[in-house]
């Protein structure tokens, strides 16, 4: 090769590997040239898969800052699939691939800036696709809009159950306090069982009883009086006969 094709490959490696979302690098040895035109149509748009040279590719991966994460992958017989849309798609593409045709041999790559080792491309490969994803997104985007909305027209139903709610222990409450108002006002009317009766009993019978104390100490002097005079007379008759005597 010329060395202006040289610079030419190298130019356009690094450009790949710079406008590329990920590199997978695969050992093609033993796929013929039908086998990878019929990989190359799996892939379709979403990556473009090419028959590299290691020591051109070393310069580019170094040009374009991935160097350390896919140099020492660079051995043997080298193709590398630029990811241009979906990694999972692509990862899946050559998994799926290799699976029909075990020459294809995976050798790891990067994705996103990250070295990725064959193992971690295919749980890469098991994961859904943006597309999958998106959807399911999106679907639990519109369930929690549609719970959201629920709930929204349920509040004006609920605010009018509690407010009858409140109302109603409101009623209750005003309910209680009037009956006891009322049993309190009753209690204060009535006299006690053992209070004001009992005394009103005890003043009546003490001012009885002084009535007639005063009607017998006024009855007395009228008594001794009747007594003296009727006594007298019959005195002064003994006293009479002896006296002649």
């Amino acid at each position: 090769m010329a060395r202006a094709d040289k610079v030419t490959a190298v130019a356009d490696l690094t450009g790949r590997f710079q406008n590329s979302s990920g590199a997978v690098l695969a050992d093609y040895r033993g796929l013929t040239v039908a086998q990878l035109a019929e990989l190359r149509r799996a892939l379709g748009e979403r990556a473009t898969f090419a028959v590299v040279k290691n020591t051109l590719t070393k310069i580019a991966a170094t040009e374009a800052g991935v160097a350390s994460q896919i140099g020492d992958l660079l051995t043997g017989p080298s193709a590398i699939a630029f990811v241009q849309g979906d990694v999972v798609e692509t990862a899946r593409g050559l998994r799926d691939f290799a699976r029909t045709n075990p020459a294809l041999v995976l050798k790891g790559g990067v994705i996103e800036g990250k070295a990725m080792t064959p193992a971690e491309i295919g749980r890469l490969a098991d994961l859904e696709s943006r597309e999958v994803l998106l959807a399911m997104l999106a679907g639990a985007m519109k369930a929690s809009m549609a719970r959201a909305a629920a709930t929204m027209a349920a509040l004006p139903t609920q605010m009018a159950r509690l407010a009858a709610a409140l109302e109603e222990k409101r009623a209750e409450a005003a309910a209680g306090q009037s009956g006891a108002a009322g049993e309190l006002a009753a209690g204060q009317g009535e006299p006690g069982a053992d209070g004001e009766p009992g005394a009103v009993a005890e003043h009546g019978a003490a001012a009885e009883h002084g009535a007639a104390a005063e009607r017998g100490a006024a009855a007395e002097p009228g008594a001794e009086a009747e007594h003296g005079a009727a006594a007298e007379p019959g005195a002064e008759a003994e006293h009479g006969p002896q006296a002649s005597a």
